[in-house]
Protein backbone atom coordinates (compact mmCIF):
# COMPACT_ATOMS: atom_id res chain seq x y z
CA UNK A 1 0.00 0.00 0.00
CA UNK A 2 0.93 3.87 -0.88
CA UNK A 3 0.63 6.77 0.66
CA UNK A 4 1.51 10.46 0.09
CA UNK A 5 4.21 12.03 2.50
CA UNK A 6 4.44 15.66 2.39
CA UNK A 7 6.92 16.24 5.47
CA UNK A 8 9.49 13.97 8.12
CA UNK A 9 10.67 15.47 11.29
CA UNK A 10 13.21 13.71 13.06
CA UNK A 11 14.01 13.83 16.68
CA UNK A 12 10.43 15.88 17.22
CA UNK A 13 9.80 16.75 20.97
CA UNK A 14 6.17 17.73 20.98
CA UNK A 15 4.54 15.43 18.92
CA UNK A 16 4.11 12.58 21.87
CA UNK A 17 6.40 11.01 24.50
CA UNK A 18 10.51 10.92 24.06
CA UNK A 19 12.37 11.57 20.54
CA UNK A 20 10.15 10.58 17.79
CA UNK A 21 9.83 10.56 14.52
CA UNK A 22 6.96 11.99 13.15
CA UNK A 23 5.56 11.69 9.33
CA UNK A 24 2.77 13.36 8.04
CA UNK A 25 0.21 12.41 5.68
CA UNK A 26 -1.79 14.25 3.23
CA UNK A 27 -5.30 14.62 3.15
CA UNK A 28 -7.38 16.15 6.04
CA UNK A 29 -11.46 16.76 6.44
CA UNK A 30 -11.32 20.13 8.17
CA UNK A 31 -10.51 23.21 6.28
CA UNK A 32 -9.23 25.35 9.47
CA UNK A 33 -8.72 28.61 8.15
CA UNK A 34 -5.54 29.09 10.08
CA UNK A 35 -3.84 25.68 9.29
CA UNK A 36 -0.57 25.53 9.62
CA UNK A 37 -0.06 22.99 6.44
CA UNK A 38 -1.90 23.53 3.78
CA UNK A 39 -0.10 21.58 1.48
CA UNK A 40 -1.70 18.62 3.56
CA UNK A 41 -5.47 19.40 2.85
CA UNK A 42 -5.92 17.86 -0.63
CA UNK A 43 -4.97 13.85 -0.90
CA UNK A 44 -3.21 14.30 -3.95
CA UNK A 45 0.51 16.53 -4.73
CA UNK A 46 0.57 19.64 -5.99
CA UNK A 47 2.81 21.75 -7.36
CA UNK A 48 5.14 24.69 -5.33
CA UNK A 49 6.30 27.42 -6.94
CA UNK A 50 8.88 29.80 -4.76
CA UNK A 51 9.17 32.49 -6.33
CA UNK A 52 11.94 34.08 -4.19
CA UNK A 53 13.67 30.91 -5.62
CA UNK A 54 13.23 31.60 -9.06
CA UNK A 55 16.03 32.56 -11.71
CA UNK A 56 14.08 34.01 -14.41
CA UNK A 57 15.65 31.40 -16.93
CA UNK A 58 12.16 29.94 -18.32
CA UNK A 59 13.19 26.29 -18.56
CA UNK A 60 10.27 25.04 -17.24
CA UNK A 61 7.87 26.90 -19.42
CA UNK A 62 9.45 25.29 -22.24
CA UNK A 63 9.59 22.12 -20.44
CA UNK A 64 6.15 21.91 -19.68
CA UNK A 65 3.95 19.48 -22.61
CA UNK A 66 0.72 20.70 -21.05
CA UNK A 67 1.62 24.24 -21.44
CA UNK A 68 0.57 25.12 -17.56
CA UNK A 69 3.02 27.43 -17.19
CA UNK A 70 3.81 30.96 -18.41
CA UNK A 71 6.22 33.72 -17.23
CA UNK A 72 6.09 37.47 -16.76
CA UNK A 73 9.07 39.25 -15.92
CA UNK A 74 7.27 42.21 -14.90
CA UNK A 75 5.53 40.10 -12.14
CA UNK A 76 6.86 39.67 -8.63
CA UNK A 77 6.01 35.99 -9.37
CA UNK A 78 7.26 35.09 -12.63
CA UNK A 79 5.51 32.29 -13.32
CA UNK A 80 2.27 31.85 -13.29
CA UNK A 81 1.02 28.11 -12.19
CA UNK A 82 -2.60 27.25 -14.23
CA UNK A 83 -3.79 23.90 -11.98
CA UNK A 84 -6.38 23.12 -14.76
CA UNK A 85 -3.78 22.20 -17.09
CA UNK A 86 -1.25 20.90 -14.54
CA UNK A 87 -1.13 16.97 -14.72
CA UNK A 88 2.33 16.70 -12.77
CA UNK A 89 4.16 15.35 -15.02
CA UNK A 90 6.87 16.47 -13.10
CA UNK A 91 9.08 18.21 -16.86
CA UNK A 92 9.42 21.39 -14.88
CA UNK A 93 10.52 19.99 -11.69
CA UNK A 94 13.62 18.06 -13.27
CA UNK A 95 14.79 21.25 -15.70
CA UNK A 96 14.80 23.45 -12.95
CA UNK A 97 17.97 24.62 -11.75
CA UNK A 98 17.23 26.56 -8.55
CA UNK A 99 14.15 24.59 -7.60
CA UNK A 100 12.09 27.20 -7.55
CA UNK A 101 9.16 24.05 -8.22
CA UNK A 102 8.70 21.00 -6.45
CA UNK A 103 6.06 18.65 -5.33
CA UNK A 104 4.58 19.14 -2.03
CA UNK A 105 5.04 15.89 -1.26
CA UNK A 106 5.93 12.02 -1.73
CA UNK A 107 4.83 8.59 -2.74
CA UNK A 108 6.31 6.01 -0.07
CA UNK A 109 5.24 2.32 0.19
CA UNK A 110 4.86 1.25 4.03
CA UNK A 111 7.78 -0.73 4.29
CA UNK A 112 9.76 2.34 3.17
CA UNK A 113 8.25 4.53 5.77
CA UNK A 114 9.01 2.30 8.29
CA UNK A 115 12.67 2.16 7.35
CA UNK A 116 12.76 6.09 7.80
CA UNK A 117 11.16 5.64 11.01
CA UNK A 118 14.30 2.66 12.17
CA UNK A 119 16.70 4.85 11.35
CA UNK A 120 16.45 6.47 14.75
CA UNK A 121 15.34 3.20 16.70
CA UNK A 122 18.19 3.80 19.43
CA UNK A 123 16.79 7.46 20.14
CA UNK A 124 13.14 6.23 20.64
CA UNK A 125 14.91 3.50 23.18
CA UNK A 126 16.37 5.49 25.17
CA UNK A 127 14.08 8.48 25.43
CA UNK A 128 11.09 6.36 26.05
CA UNK A 129 9.94 8.12 21.63
CA UNK A 130 8.51 6.49 18.91
CA UNK A 131 6.65 7.22 15.67
CA UNK A 132 3.98 9.87 15.62
CA UNK A 133 1.48 9.91 12.40
CA UNK A 134 -0.04 13.66 11.91
CA UNK A 135 -1.16 15.59 8.82
CA UNK A 136 -3.44 16.58 7.44
CA UNK A 137 -5.00 13.70 9.13
CA UNK A 138 -3.99 9.96 9.24
CA UNK A 139 -7.99 8.92 8.86
CA UNK A 140 -7.21 10.22 5.31
CA UNK A 141 -5.36 7.65 4.49
CA UNK A 142 -6.65 4.90 6.72
CA UNK A 143 -5.21 1.52 5.05
CA UNK A 144 -1.72 3.08 4.32
CA UNK A 145 -1.89 4.50 8.52
CA UNK A 146 -3.30 1.46 9.35
CA UNK A 147 -0.23 -1.30 7.78
CA UNK A 148 2.48 1.56 8.74
CA UNK A 149 1.25 1.11 12.26
CA UNK A 150 0.82 -2.63 11.77
CA UNK A 151 4.42 -2.85 10.92
CA UNK A 152 5.50 -0.31 13.46
CA UNK A 153 3.80 -2.99 16.09
CA UNK A 154 5.91 -5.37 15.04
CA UNK A 155 8.92 -3.60 15.41
CA UNK A 156 8.07 -2.50 19.26
CA UNK A 157 8.18 0.82 18.24
CA UNK A 158 5.55 3.28 20.59
CA UNK A 159 3.03 4.76 18.50
CA UNK A 160 1.01 8.01 18.29
CA UNK A 161 -1.16 9.69 15.99
CA UNK A 162 -2.40 13.29 15.85
CA UNK A 163 -5.54 13.38 14.70
CA UNK A 164 -8.82 15.97 13.96
CA UNK A 165 -11.03 12.97 14.95
CA UNK A 166 -13.47 14.00 12.29
CA UNK A 167 -13.90 9.79 11.47
CA UNK A 168 -16.41 7.35 12.07
CA UNK A 169 -16.19 5.06 14.77
CA UNK A 170 -15.80 2.03 13.37
CA UNK A 171 -12.51 3.12 11.64
CA UNK A 172 -11.38 4.73 14.66
CA UNK A 173 -12.30 1.06 16.28
CA UNK A 174 -9.83 -0.54 13.80
CA UNK A 175 -7.03 1.68 15.06
CA UNK A 176 -6.92 0.88 19.19
CA UNK A 177 -4.56 -1.87 18.73
CA UNK A 178 -2.09 0.18 16.56
CA UNK A 179 -2.26 3.32 18.42
CA UNK A 180 0.01 3.61 21.91
CA UNK A 181 -1.93 7.55 22.25
CA UNK A 182 -3.77 9.65 20.33
CA UNK A 183 -2.95 13.04 20.43
CA UNK A 184 -6.35 14.40 19.80
CA UNK A 185 -7.15 18.49 18.30
CA UNK A 186 -10.67 20.11 20.00
CA UNK A 187 -10.15 23.29 18.34
CA UNK A 188 -13.50 25.47 19.18
CA UNK A 189 -15.96 24.72 21.70
CA UNK A 190 -18.76 26.29 20.53
CA UNK A 191 -20.13 24.07 17.51
CA UNK A 192 -21.48 27.12 15.30
CA UNK A 193 -18.23 28.68 15.56
CA UNK A 194 -16.38 25.24 14.76
CA UNK A 195 -18.45 25.09 11.64
CA UNK A 196 -17.52 28.92 10.85
CA UNK A 197 -13.47 28.25 10.97
CA UNK A 198 -13.30 25.04 9.98
CA UNK A 199 -15.99 23.88 7.99
CA UNK A 200 -16.91 21.05 10.16
CA UNK A 201 -19.51 21.51 13.23
CA UNK A 202 -17.45 19.51 16.58
CA UNK A 203 -20.39 16.72 17.45
CA UNK A 204 -18.57 13.67 16.52
CA UNK A 205 -15.36 15.22 17.51
CA UNK A 206 -16.30 15.35 20.66
CA UNK A 207 -18.15 11.75 20.80
CA UNK A 208 -15.03 10.46 19.74
CA UNK A 209 -13.01 11.51 22.41
CA UNK A 210 -15.66 10.36 24.67
CA UNK A 211 -16.15 7.73 23.57
CA UNK A 212 -12.32 6.58 23.74
CA UNK A 213 -12.09 7.97 27.15
CA UNK A 214 -14.69 5.57 27.93
CA UNK A 215 -12.54 2.97 26.96
CA UNK A 216 -9.81 4.23 28.66
CA UNK A 217 -7.15 4.97 25.75
CA UNK A 218 -4.12 7.21 26.32
CA UNK A 219 -4.77 10.47 24.89
CA UNK A 220 -3.63 13.74 25.09
CA UNK A 221 -6.44 16.89 24.27
CA UNK A 222 -4.75 19.56 22.23
CA UNK A 223 -5.88 23.13 21.94
CA UNK A 224 -4.77 25.51 19.51
CA UNK A 225 -4.54 29.02 20.26
CA UNK A 226 -5.07 31.22 17.18
CA UNK A 227 -5.94 35.03 17.70
CA UNK A 228 -8.91 36.27 18.21
CA UNK A 229 -10.28 32.74 17.62
CA UNK A 230 -10.00 29.96 19.87
CA UNK A 231 -7.37 32.14 22.07
CA UNK A 232 -9.87 33.26 24.54
CA UNK A 233 -10.73 32.02 28.35
CA UNK A 234 -14.56 31.28 27.05
CA UNK A 235 -13.20 28.37 24.49
CA UNK A 236 -10.14 27.37 26.64
CA UNK A 237 -12.34 27.13 29.70
CA UNK A 238 -15.44 25.26 27.65
CA UNK A 239 -13.19 22.75 26.34
CA UNK A 240 -11.32 22.05 29.58
CA UNK A 241 -14.27 21.47 31.75
CA UNK A 242 -15.39 18.82 29.18
CA UNK A 243 -12.28 17.14 29.31
CA UNK A 244 -12.57 17.35 33.08
CA UNK A 245 -15.71 15.41 33.08
CA UNK A 246 -14.30 12.67 30.81
CA UNK A 247 -13.50 9.72 32.84
CA UNK A 248 -9.63 8.92 33.49
CA UNK A 249 -7.29 11.43 33.37
CA UNK A 250 -6.99 13.13 29.88
CA UNK A 251 -4.33 16.17 29.93
CA UNK A 252 -4.39 19.05 27.87
CA UNK A 253 -1.76 21.18 26.16
CA UNK A 254 -1.86 24.17 24.21
CA UNK A 255 -0.39 24.84 20.91
CA UNK A 256 0.88 28.38 20.66
CA UNK A 257 -0.05 29.89 16.77
CA UNK A 258 2.53 29.56 14.01
CA UNK A 259 2.95 32.68 12.13
CA UNK A 260 5.58 30.96 9.61
CA UNK A 261 2.92 29.61 7.38
CA UNK A 262 2.07 32.78 4.73
CA UNK A 263 5.24 31.54 2.78
CA UNK A 264 3.51 27.96 2.22
CA UNK A 265 0.03 29.78 1.11
CA UNK A 266 2.11 32.11 -1.15
CA UNK A 267 4.23 28.88 -2.81
CA UNK A 268 0.58 27.36 -3.38
CA UNK A 269 -1.31 30.36 -4.80
CA UNK A 270 -3.44 30.21 -1.71
CA UNK A 271 -5.34 33.04 -0.25
CA UNK A 272 -4.64 32.49 3.92
CA UNK A 273 -6.95 34.87 6.59
CA UNK A 274 -4.21 34.85 9.24
CA UNK A 275 -1.23 36.94 6.75
CA UNK A 276 -1.56 39.43 9.18
CA UNK A 277 -0.89 37.83 12.13
CA UNK A 278 2.74 37.98 12.15
CA UNK A 279 3.54 36.84 15.84
CA UNK A 280 3.00 33.86 18.09
CA UNK A 281 1.10 34.95 21.41
CA UNK A 282 3.08 36.09 24.55
CA UNK A 283 4.22 33.66 27.12
CA UNK A 284 1.92 35.54 29.44
CA UNK A 285 -0.97 35.03 27.54
CA UNK A 286 0.09 31.36 27.03
CA UNK A 287 0.39 31.06 30.57
CA UNK A 288 -3.21 32.77 31.49
CA UNK A 289 -4.93 30.63 29.42
CA UNK A 290 -3.27 27.47 30.88
CA UNK A 291 -3.81 29.04 34.27
CA UNK A 292 -8.06 28.73 32.92
CA UNK A 293 -7.55 25.29 31.76
CA UNK A 294 -6.02 24.48 35.45
CA UNK A 295 -8.95 25.98 37.33
CA UNK A 296 -11.66 23.70 35.47
CA UNK A 297 -9.55 20.97 36.80
CA UNK A 298 -7.37 19.61 34.37
CA UNK A 299 -3.46 19.02 33.91
CA UNK A 300 -2.26 20.80 31.26
CA UNK A 301 1.34 19.66 29.94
Amino acid sequence: MNGYIFDIKRFALHDGPGIRTTAFLKGCPLRCRWCQNPEGLGSQPVLWYHAQRCIKCGACVKACPTGALSGNPESSRFIHVDRKKCDLNGACVAVCPARALEFDSSEYTAEELLQVFLRDRVFYESSGGGITLSGGEPFAQPKFSSEILDLCREQNLHTALETTLHVDQSTLERFLPLVDRFLSDVKVWDSDEHRRYTGVGNELILSNVRWLAEHGVKMTIRIPLIPGVTATAENVGGIARFVHDLPGDVPVELINFNPLASGKYHALDLPYDFASVTAALDPEVVEGLADVARRAGVTVL
